[in-house]
């Protein structure tokens, strides 16, 4: 316990108090969303409560055990991974929006997905960490898309677009990270680009829908482009100061859907306006930042990994729920990490926070 309280004086408090504060701002607007001339705690308030008491204790527990030594379970933790990933075709699988993803767990629905990203990381991590000296061509690139495409493909199975595009970012960002040779990666990102006609069209079609709305925005009887519409007005009848805290029009008559989770940004955006819209930008880009540095002052290339690969998990949620509430990406279905509703995706996100503090504390003293 000596040598964690020796190691917990290298942490960036930081790191604690950003998350923190975007939990705190997720809780009162999701409030917001349920606000009926007072503030009530309710259902869904109570879920993310307990996602962050889950996660603030896995948080404490990762801090006791060194980041290294999870490598050492790879084999171990790939198959189970797959197997996490393939419980949704258990009976306690559910289907929600479409999407094949979510256990039933009676009181509470928990998505294998969302957690199943930091293993995604945890893994692949571990892969690069190993070899390294062989990804610098496109043979050795290939055979760690190979070490990717099972859990990708299951995730993609699920009808889960949305979190499949996370992984896929995931490992091309470490994938750079560890050396990658950009002709070969470049061919691969040609090779996906010729290609995506022959994907859209194994799409579901909800899914297909959903592309086609982007492409055509100002057609509101597509299917995405309702949200996307009402999203764009809340965000500006916002206008610089905001509507005023509980007192959004767009969402108190439910002219919003899922307010709660996908397009909780247009409510920020209608209830605090410009400002609070940016404060909360810039809450995301000081995290962020803050995450390339400590990747950067990793003291070794597994450490590394992980937190760029956590970098890119976040980067890409945030860029693409923003994008979408703003009408400049398609509707996906992705969170805004720390401030959306979802039990899922908060624990995951508090994993992964975990993961990055326990590099942390174990690397070279860096000032920010």
């Amino acid at each position: 316990m000596r040598n964690l309280r020796n190691l917990l004086k290298n942490m960036d408090p930081s790191l604690i108090l950003l998350p923190l504060t975007l939990v705190l701002v997720g809780f009162v607007m999701i409030g917001s969303t349920a606000y009926e001339g007072s503030f009530a705690f309710d259902r869904n308030m109570l879920k993310q409560l307990l996602a962050f008491s889950l996660g603030i204790g896995v948080l404490i527990l990762s801090l006791l055990f060194d980041y290294k030594k999870i490598s050492d379970f790879e084999k171990i933790l790939y198959p189970m991974s797959i197997l996490f990933l393939l419980s949704v075709y258990t009976p306690l699988g559910s289907t929600q929006y479409g999407t094949r993803g979510w256990l039933d767990l009676g009181s509470v629905n928990l998505q294998p997905a969302e957690v199943g990203k930091v293993l995604f990381i945890v893994l692949f991590a571990a892969y690069l960490d190993r070899n390294r000296k062989e990804i610098q061509d496109l043979k050795g690139i290939l055979k760690a898309l190979l070490y990717t495409i099972p859990l990708i493909s299951i995730v993609i199975l699920q009808n889960d677009l949305g979190n499949a595009l996370v992984y896929c970012f995931i490992a091309g960002v470490m994938l750079i990270v560890a050396g990658a040779a950009y002709k070969a990666l470049g061919l691969i990102v040609l090779t996906a680009v010729i290609s995506s006609p022959m994907v859209y069209m194994i799409l579901q079609p909800h899914q297909q829908q959903r592309i086609l709305a982007f492409f055509h925005p100002n057609d509101t009887s597509m299917a995405g482009n309702y949200q996307v519409w009402q999203a764009k007005m809340a965000i500006g009848s916002g206008g610089l100061n905001g509507k005023g805290l509980f007192m959004g029009t767009q969402k108190g008559l439910d002219w919003l859907p899922v307010q709660e989770s996908d397009f909780i940004f247009a409510v920020i955006g209608e209830e605090l306006g410009f400002l609070g819209g940016g404060l909360l930008l810039l809450i995301f880009a000081i995290f962020l930042y803050k995450l390339l540095k400590i990747g950067e002052a990793a003291e070794d290339t597994y450490g590394q990994y992980l937190v760029y690969g956590i970098f890119a998990m976040f980067f890409f949620q945030v860029f693409e729920n923003i994008g979408m509430n703003m009408g400049i990406m398609p509707v996906t279905g992705i969170t805004l990490p720390f401030v959306s509703y979802g039990g899922s995706s908060l624990l995951a996100n508090m994993t992964a926070l975990a993961l990055v503090l326990n590099v942390n504390i174990r690397s070279k003293l860096i000032t920010f």
